[in-house]
């Protein structure tokens, strides 16, 4: 058994950002990789899938993009080559082909981290395993006929791989999106399951609208995690354009909307008829939005061209179905863009709630010495996000050597 002082699960943005942290404290440190560094965005994303977020905002501890657009959006190569930039630029201890298998606690003072390629004893444990973990998927997904594929998008790559004949996505967030629309463009007839969606324009009074949150502290607001289940990511699609993707735009391509997926029996889907609903109140939150923006140009006297709606595309709700028949609408696939869980099969320590979470506040869990990193909303609004995650784990760090410092003692 090797001995250390921390072992972080994990070799993603989180888990490069905490050990950049802990080299800075000086603690010496492992990450146990059981792919490679950022092995969700090589194996588990879309071929054509870029971030959300412009390049400028890729920031980490000490490490930022340097290159020549700050306003494009990285391609999941490209992005995967800037995580190995920043392991590489300050030669971040990672282990990769290592699969953890078990976390308990080995003695009062040290835990026993048993993985495939040998076993640790460390003081302290951050887990940065990551927000996007295991697909979530309804329940009733197991009453769809068996010759229908269903998909979640970890498993999506492109529209070839998915058979001939009309698709339904269920989920609006920024995922279920860019599918849909990328199967639409693809000549697929498509339906989208609306259910909470956040609403706003790629760009708004000649900025992204990224940089206008950014600027106004919207990402550095305080949050807890329990807002996950309340607040769904945006809808957004970073593409050299700087296009807009909504469900007005979707519905002029020809993409049939529906409310919430909420049931299904045999060959039939069944939605809630709440989509007119769904979009007014994403359209008003939308607008507040905007209208913050507004406020915060004249109050500080920036520099911005005058407000711009005409991007902002309606929808109709009125031909929302309640109902549709598989074989009728010849649907042969069913996408379950329906979010994601954690899951911690190999976790024996008890910090877990009632739905499988782990319980922690700010990243600093019941039990000594063991933390967790890389969940939406975990400090901050700007959590889910690389910069984001970045200053939780300065945060994190600070109390984890605090405490090293102590035993030390």
């Amino acid at each position: 058994m090797k001995h250390i002082d921390t072992v972080i699960i994990g070799g993603g943005q989180a888990g490069l950002a905490m050990s950049r942290c802990l080299t800075e404290n000086q603690i010496d440190h492992v990450i146990l990789e059981r792919g490679r560094v950022g092995e969700r965005w090589r194996s588990e994303r879309w071929d054509s899938l870029r971030l959300l977020t412009p390049n400028w905002q890729s920031r980490l501890p000490h490490f930022h993009y340097a290159g020549k657009h700050p306003d494009d959006f990285m391609t999941m190569p490209e992005f995967i080559r800037h995580l190995e930039r920043y392991a590489e630029s300050f030669e971040a201890p990672v282990q990769t082909g290592t699969t953890v298998q078990i976390v308990e606690r080995l003695n009062n003072r040290r835990f026993r981290i048993a993985t495939d390629n040998g076993d640790w004893s460390a003081c302290n444990v951050v887990v940065a395993t990551g927000f996007c973990d295991t697909p979530r998927v309804p329940p009733f997904s197991a009453a769809v006929p068996s010759d229908i594929v269903q998909l979640v998008p970890s498993d999506y790559r492109n529209a070839s791989q998915v058979p001939q004949g009309g698709v339904l996505v269920v989920g609006a967030s920024a995922t279920g999106l860019q599918i849909a629309d990328e199967l639409t463009e693809a000549g697929r007839k498509v339906t989208l399951a609306v259910g909470t969606h956040v609403r706003v324009p790629r760009r708004y009074r000649g900025k992204d609208i990224l940089y206008w949150m950014d600027v106004m502290g919207a990402f550095k607001a305080p949050a807890s995690p329990d807002e996950e289940r309340k607040s769904p990511p945006p809808q957004l699609v970073g593409t050299p354009e700087n296009r807009d993707l909504d469900l007005g735009g979707l519905q002029k391509k020809g993409v049939r909307l529906a409310g919430r997926a909420i049931s299904t029996t045999g060959d039939r889907v069944y939605f809630a008829d709440d989509l007119e609903a769904q979009v007014a109140s994403a359209d008003s939150q939308m607008m507040q939005l905007l209208a913050k923006i507004d406020g915060f140009i004249e109050s500080s006297s920036a520099l911005a061209p005058a407000a711009d709606l005409d991007s902002i595309t309606n929808v109709n709700a009125r031909t929302a179905p309640t109902v549709i028949d598989l074989r009728t609408d010849d649907i042969r696939t069913i996408v379950w863009a329906t979010g994601y869980e954690r899951r911690y099969p190999w976790l024996k320590i008890p910090v877990l709630d009632d739905r499988g979470e782990i319980r922690h506040e700010g990243g600093v869990t019941p039990e000594p010495g063991f933390y967790v990193l890389g969940i939406r909303f975990q400090r901050s609004k700007g959590s889910n996000l690389i910069d984001g995650v970045g200053r939780d784990a300065e945060a994190l760090s600070k109390h984890l050597a605090e405490r090293f410092r102590d035993h030390a003692a």
